[in-house]
């Protein structure tokens, strides 16, 4: 029970940070499956799922109101620190997800769709800050605020998307950050239903994608993180603070190299009970 809390808190945490996915921290951690799995099926045996994922439940929405304030905090003085700190914490998932990717095989067809995605985020880039001219008035347009939820919950939910870079460079990013650490129901309320709206649609999709396209969808999912750290990308500088962005990246790439890495693959039940031959 314990260990599902603590999963939960890293994986609400992951959810709300800028370079980090929610839905990777669940694949790292082995519940990625069972929460989607049961989420496709959510009413069936529903109090049985209820019992068993409310630790990992809690701790996520425990991991979103701790750390969002220090994020708010850490971005809203420290922003380019932070942007190099992120990337550098994506960057060091990309072997794991490149290993996930081709668990099944590779093909060459699959570069396709990760060319189409890394360019649709690279072109979703020239859109930074079109979406938001004011911030004082962003909390008061429901349509936008929904769309800020339904990203966070496509961000959780597909393992390798960061919801806070789209959120960044859609300039809505400190405005949602801002509204769940100081509990603002006038935009938690509609980004919340269009995270569960999103998490709850999405959830049969991604099983079906993944039963029958698996190379094809993990990398489209590849390349739309790729494209995501090309377009969120501060640029180059020099000085000491340029040293310790640096430094900050270089550590934050061993960093989430070393965790993707402590989590095993887990055999399936079909290959616990028919073990290959030999």
């Amino acid at each position: 029970m314990l260990i599902d809390f603590l999963k939960g808190v890293a994986i609400g945490t992951g959810a709300i940070a800028p370079g980090v996915s929610g839905g990777t921290l669940a694949v790292i951690f082995g519940v990625y499956e069972r929460i989607t799995a049961a989420i496709a099926s959510l009413f069936h045996d529903f109090w049985k799922k209820v019992r068993e994922f409310f630790p990992l439940a809690l701790g996520g929405i425990v991991g979103v109101l701790a750390f969002s304030n220090i994020i708010h905090y850490l971005f809203h003085h420290y922003e380019l620190e932070v942007k190099y700190l992120f990337i550098g914490l994506m960057l060091g998932t990309f072997p794991s997800l490149r290993r996930q990717a081709d668990k099944k095989g590779f093909r060459l067809w699959y570069l396709i769709p990760f060319a189409l995605t890394l360019a649709a985020a690279i072109l979703l880039s020239s859109t930074e800050g079109t979406f938001v001219q004011d911030s004082a008035q962003a909390d008061s347009n429901l349509p936008l605020l929904v769309l800020c939820g339904a990203i966070i919950g496509f961000g959780t939910i597909i393992p390798g998307v960061s919801a806070s870079f789209i959120l960044m460079y859609m300039n809505t990013y400190s405005l949602i950050l801002e509204g769940i650490a100081r509990l603002n129901l006038a935009v938690l309320i509609p980004a919340g239903a269009g995270f569960v709206i999103t998490v709850l649609g999405l959830a049969k999709l991604i099983n079906l994608l993944f039963d029958k396209a698996y190379g094809y969808t993990y990398y489209a999912v590849f390349g739309l993180t790729a494209g995501s750290i090309l377009a969120i990308f501060p640029g180059f500088g020099t000085g000491w603070r340029y040293l310790l962005c640096w430094l900050l990246l270089a550590g934050g790439c061993a960093a989430s190299y070393y965790l993707s890495n402590l989590v095993k693959e887990k055999p399936s039940q079909k290959q616990r009970n028919h073990p290959p031959l030999g």
